[in-house]
């Protein structure tokens, strides 16, 4: 991973996106000689954090809605209850 200081980012901010959008590795940024931040990718982005995040969502909602179907309403399932209402036979 290549570090560069956040002035070299403000001088050549142009140059290291190019850079990072030709070789497609990160790029730290240091400021003195601390490490501040690293530039990705949007698609590196993508990839680690917002899918990520976006099927944490999925599975998290999927259990959710997998547990209300497992209620019941007195001793008929909500199932049961729909298809009574709606002149099912059983």
């Amino acid at each position: 991973m290549k570090t560069v200081n956040a002035l070299v980012i403000r001088n050549r901010l142009g140059e290291v996106l190019d850079e990072l959008a030709r070789t497609g590795e990160p790029v730290l940024v240091s400021k003195g000689r601390e490490p501040r931040a690293v530039l990705v990718t949007v698609e590196d982005f993508r990839r680690r954090f917002v899918d990520k995040l976006a099927e944490e969502e999925r599975l998290r909602l999927l259990e959710a809605i997998g547990a209300q179907g497992e209620e019941r309403v007195g001793t008929h399932s909500s199932l049961e209850v729909l298809r009574s209402l709606r002149g099912y036979a059983k």
